[in-house]
């Protein structure tokens, strides 16, 4: 068994230049066991680590050791045109287990290629790209786990492709699948929460609203310059109809989101971000306390500040990497006071990474956070230390 990279593009399934992979490739350019005498191919990566946290009280739990997540990957080649991949996560030392991803590409054009199965919602950009050894942070950013629900994926089916012209390359992806329900608005985060939409197993048998949900994505990127991407996710999120009767109104959910990363060749300083806004209808029975709009972004940056040979490993690199995280659960003013609503976080982490080779990260994070609440009360504060390592296998 010899360890390859195996890379399953839009472009005939063939392997691509890393200039020419962008997000949407994310789940297929990942490293896997393959063999001649077998048409699947093995991978995974592991992730664990040590955190420390403390509020502003005072207050802290010690030292604790996670084993954060175990995910492997199980791809095929069914036949000619015709390929299989799987995704799936084991979290919390297998507390509990998820299937991220799981579907068919049928290749008929590289414009034009059919999905169905499990399918990762392509809004924004981490949550197809969200392994966990190409990041410099343990924690992933909080716009795509406490908003949008980080690996977020549905049954259903769609189109994707890619096109090139010279250094620019263009990709879209467009889904239909199932899509929330009433826990966004009811939950024990007593506010609008898509996440809590995830943590619904029945969304891989049945729609709640029995309206498609559509997820559609436009990337565009240069050679040199980097990609940026457009990304909206919509439809009806409550069950309106029952036995064919009309039984309340139909309330729909609007993300929209835009994602960038490019590089800076000179110094090789990578920045990466995402923003992204929620819009959601609230009955009138419902408390101002459960937002009709969400916002929420993230920004990192890396620069490389050391790379040679160290030990056996050539080219090992050491970063020094930050990361501006923000969410606005609730954004507007209440309507008897006029004043601020809260509901938000707002964090800072500086982190320094070293990388005996691309694919193994050593990550020590400080992250240091503001919490408001819905009245918008003087912020509560936390700081956590993080250290730990996340590698493919």
């Amino acid at each position: 068994m010899a360890i390859g990279l195996f890379l399953w593009t839009t472009t005939g399934f063939a392997q691509q230049s890393k200039d020419s992979i962008m997000n949407m490739d994310a789940a297929f350019n990942r490293p896997y066991l393959t063999s001649e005498k077998s048409p699947v191919s093995l991978g995974g990566y592991l992730e664990a680590n040590t955190i420390h946290s403390v509020n502003d009280e005072g207050d802290t739990d010690g030292l604790s050791f996670q084993a954060r997540r175990l995910t492997l990957f199980v791809s095929a080649s069914i036949s000619k045109r015709i390929k299989f991949m799987t995704e799936i996560e084991f979290e919390d030392g297998g507390d509990e287990v998820e299937i991220e991803f799981a579907s068919m590409d049928v290749a008929f054009h590289p414009l034009v290629n059919l999905r169905g199965g499990i399918v990762m919602n392509p809004i924004g950009a981490f949550n197809e790209n969200h392994d966990g050894p190409k990041w410099e942070f343990v924690e992933r950013p909080n716009v795509a786990t406490e908003l949008l629900g980080a690996t977020l994926s549905n049954a259903g089916f769609g189109l994707h492709g890619k096109t090139y012209h010279k250094n620019w390359i263009f990709g879209y992806e467009a889904y239909l699948t199932n899509g929330f329900n009433n826990t966004i608005i009811s939950n024990d985060k007593d506010k609008t929460y898509l996440p809590a939409g995830k943590a619904d197993s029945d969304r891989f048998m049945s729609n709640a609203s029995g309206k498609a949900m559509f997820t559609g994505k436009i990337a565009i990127k240069n050679r040199h310059l980097g990609e940026v991407g457009f990304s909206y996710m919509g439809g009806t999120y409550n069950q309106h109809i029952d036995d064919g009767e009309d039984i309340e109104d139909p309330a729909d959910v609007n993300v929209y989101a835009i994602d960038l990363h490019t590089e800076i060749p000179r110094w090789g300083t990578q920045i990466i971000g995402e923003i992204a806004w929620v819009n959601v209808q609230i009955p009138d029975t419902y408390t101002q306390q459960y937002g009709k709009k969400q916002m929420g972004m993230f920004v990192d940056v890396v620069q490389p500040v050391y790379r040679n040979t160290i030990l056996d490993w050539e080219n090992a690199t050491v970063n020094l990497a930050a990361r501006l995280d923000y969410v606005d659960w609730n954004v507007g003013r209440f309507n008897e006071t006029g004043t601020r609503i809260g509901d938000e976080v707002l964090a800072i982490t500086p982190a320094i990474s070293f990388r005996p080779t691309p694919r193994t990260v050593f990550r020590v994070n400080y992250r240091y956070e503001w919490e408001t609440d819905v009245m918008n009360n003087p912020p509560g504060h936390e700081a956590t230390w993080y250290f730990g390592f996340s590698t493919y296998f």
